[in-house]
This record gives structure tokens, sequence and C-alpha cells, in this order.
């Protein structure tokens, strides 16, 4: 196999990062490949040669390392993580221009693994590459999913033995805002400056400096949000280590897809106070560019005069979203020129499917014909003679681009993992092929459109260690 590598990080300050090669496994079989993403990377070769998806082939031209980070987990502040159980190979400047990191996930213990094994199982890798590709399908910007393989190995886990994969990630980058926590707590100010100058030049090459690179950050990172309430999805772990300054979807541990609606709805196992719930997303995306605000400062000649300065811009992180969540919404209501006068047809919707705790993604996919997602129809019927009086005539259109039939439920992903810890991959592609065309629905996907019932219904996601 042959990987046009072209890596730049690998040329910044050597504090940024260590040399790690992944750790050999004893067996490695192909899950899946995701051709269509390697021929933009231009990969070319054997791309079914599971060594070099597992890490027991390294191929020419990478520079394996594992980066290291600091964060805000749950709030509460690490000043040493890193890549723990990933080694990032390199990077390609793909067909179409972009350049792409490609990173080993599961692929051994690395000096920030923190006394963890460095491995991943099964579970996680599955539920990865399924929910970044339906993300990609349905146009949101995220990271995905090259390939995936089994291991032959078997991991530890508080419930048991089960087995090991790694998943070969493709990210525009994966540079966090605990990457710059991290040099800023260290007064490391000449390394915080080489990685703002990285960042500007690879993702942001028209910022003119820090404050310009945190409006470009806090923009993509509110319309980033206000596209995942669109479709009902919690990040289920919103720490700052997980948050890309590129602005994509990153490290999905314990998200998922709400099924009945709720504002409050929380999935995470160790979101016990219900921080990261969906309602609380955006604020916590304030406060996350809060802290990359407080990371840039030291790069500022005058600190008083930044703090205030860049405290106006994240300020402004609240008007962002919420004309993006307008957007988002109206889109999904078959609206055109949404203005602040339609918020209340979009709640007072949102309020009616929380009351009866409707079914989110067959509500909007079902519009106009929703009904039967409601206990409360009297009041279903009184608003759709409002919205009637509102869509545009080519609300249908509208629609149809903004509304997935299917996404990766959570039952179904668990129906996955399952058979997969099974040794059986077909439930995998089958819901891979139905998620990655979430707007078109045929004879073989349409039970994938269904809400599970009461007893198939998961309330409790794990992180994906």
């Amino acid at each position: 196999m042959q990987i046009p590598f072209d890596n730049s990080y690998f040329t910044l300050p050597p504090q940024m990062f260590t040399p790690q090669r992944p750790a050999p496994v004893p067996d490695p079989q192909i899950i899946a490949v995701n051709r269509d993403l390697a021929a933009r990377l231009g990969i070319t070769g054997d791309l079914d040669d599971p060594g070099v998806w597992a890490g027991n082939t390294v191929p020419a031209g990478a520079n394996p390392l594992a980066q290291v980070y600091a964060g805000h987990q749950f709030g509460n502040w690490n000043p040493q993580l890193g890549d723990g159980r990933a080694v990032l190979l390199g990077e390609v400047v793909g067909t179409d221009g972009i350049r792409r990191d490609i990173q080993l996930k599961g692929a051994g213990r690395t000096p920030y693994s923190r006394g963890g094994d460095g491995r991943s199982w099964l579970g996680p890798v599955l539920r990865e590459y399924l929910v970044s590709e339906a993300m990609q399908a349905m146009g949101v910007p995220t990271t995905r999913a090259l390939a995936a393989v089994t291991t032959g190995a078997t991991v530890l886990r508080e419930n048991g033995p089960l087995p090991g994969a790694v998943l070969t990630r493709v990210a525009h980058s994966h540079i966090r805002v605990g990457t710059f926590q991290f040099f800023a707590a260290r007064g490391d100010v000449a390394a915080l400056q080489a990685l703002t100058d990285h960042v500007i030049a690879r993702h942001y090459p028209g910022a003119g400096g820090p404050a310009d690179l945190l409006d470009a950050v806090i923009a993509r990172y509110a319309r980033l949000i206000a596209r995942w309430m669109g479709l009902g999805f919690i990040h289920g772990v919103m720490n700052t280590d997980n948050v890309s300054v590129a602005g994509e979807t990153i490290d999905y541990g314990p998200c998922a897809f709400m099924d009945a609606f709720h504002p409050d709805t929380v999935f995470s196992a160790i979101d016990r106070q219900g921080r990261y719930a969906y309602s609380n997303q955006p604020g916590i995306g304030a406060w996350n560019m809060a802290q990359f605000a407080t990371a840039l400062i030291p790069l500022m000649p005058d600190r008083d005069a930044a703090i205030a300065d860049f405290t106006d811009r994240v300020h402004r992180f609240a008007d962002l979203f919420d004309a993006a969540w307008l957007d988002v919404f109206g889109a999904k209501l078959g609206l055109r020129d949404v203005t602040a006068e339609d918020r209340a047809l979009i709640t007072d919707l949102l309020a009616l499917m929380a009351q009866d705790q409707a079914d989110f993604t067959n509500v909007f996919a079902n519009l106009p014909d929703a009904r039967d997602q409601f206990l409360d129809r009297d009041a279903f019927d009184a608003w759709r003679m409002r919205w009637d009086a509102r869509k545009s005539p080519d609300a249908a259109t509208i629609m149809g681009r903004a509304n997935p039939q299917i996404i990766p439920r959570n039952h179904r992903v668990e129906e996955v993992i399952s058979a997969g810890v099974a040794g059986d991959f077909a439930p995998f592609h089958a819901l891979l092929a139905a998620v990655t065309q979430p707007y078109t629905v045929t004879a073989e996907t349409e039970p994938f459109t269904r809400a599970p019932t009461s007893d198939e219904r998961v309330t409790r996601t794990f992180c994906g260690t």
C-alpha cells in the first residue's frame, strides 16, 4: 500500500509530541475499508492489507507520533493528557488539495496512556465508524473512518474480556483546544506561537493572528453545535480535549442520537450531573471557547486589553449559535428567509415533541404527515395550521435535504456490536449502507427508520475505552 505522506506536524517543536510506533497485533483481519475515502486521499495499492490498518506495518513516509495535550474534563482541569491509545501516522494532501491526518486508534500504549493498555475493543470502533460516516453523509463536519480491523487479541474491560480492534481515523487535523491549553499552562509561549502559526496556515489562512483565529474557531464551532442540535445528536463528552480547532466533530465516545425527544436527555454513563445534556451543548460550547481564548492570551502584547477584547469575542458565540440554530431548524420546517419571528413556530413544535416524547427524527422526516407521532394530536393540528401558513412553496424540497430518514439509532448500533463480538459483521455492513444514504429509504433500509420499542430503547452509552 502506498500512502503519499506529507507530514507537517512532525516538523513542529518536539515538545508537541512523542515519536511512537504502533504496537503490532497478533492476527489482524479486515472489517471494512472506505475505498472512496482512500481514493480521495491518493492511497493506492493493496487496500485490503490488514497489517497497515492494524499498525503492524508502518508505510513508507510515515512519521508515527502521539500528540500531547491537556484539557478540562467535565469542567475539571487536567494538565497532562495526550494520545493514550492513538498514533498519528502522518498527513496526506488529497486529490482535492485538502490536507488531512491519518491516525490509528487502539494502536497500543504511548507515554500518555496513564496506566491504560492503549487498546480499543471492538464496540467503540464499530460505533465510531458508523456514526462518523453517518454524520459525513448528513453534511456535518466530522472526522472520517478509513478502515477498521479486528486484532486477534483480547482486551480486558470492566465487563470482561472483549475482542480488540483498531480504527483508522481521518481528520483535517487532531489539534484540539486542549493542545493550546497544554502549552499556555506551562508558559511555553514559543510552542504556543508555533502551534498558532501552524493552525492558521493549515485551517484559517485568512486569519491575521490570535484574535482572528479565535473568531474563526468560534464561528465554526457555533455552526457545528447547531448542526448537532438539528439532528438530535448528543456528543456526550464535550471536554476541551475533545474540541477540534478545525471545527469538526471528533471523539465519538458515549455519543448518541435521541429517539424520544426531551431537551434534558443525557446518554453518557459517566455524565452523572448532566453537564453535556442535549440542551446544555450550546452553553458548553461557549464555555469551551472561553477556555480557548484564555489559552491564546499569552500571545498578546497587552494582557488586560486582550482579556477584555477576547471576552467580547467569546460573548458573540451565543448570537452566532442562535443564527445558525434558526437556519438549521428553519430548513427542517421548510422555511426560507428565516427570521427571529419564526422561533416560536420552531420552539412550540419542540415543546409538543417533548411533552409527548415524540421521536425526534421521525417527526421531522414525516412532516407534514407527522400527526401519528403525537399523543395530543389536536395540539399538533393547531400547530400545523400555523406552519401551513408560513412554510415556503418549495418546503418539501428544503425539508428533503434537511431531515434524514435514517440515523444510526442506538439500539441498532448495539445490535451491530453484539453481532460483531460474535463474529458476524453482516449487520454492521447493512447498517453502514443505510446510514450513509440517510435521505433515501428502500425496502432494505426501511426497518432502520423505525423508532425502538420500549424494550429496545438504549438509555446509556459508554466511553470508547
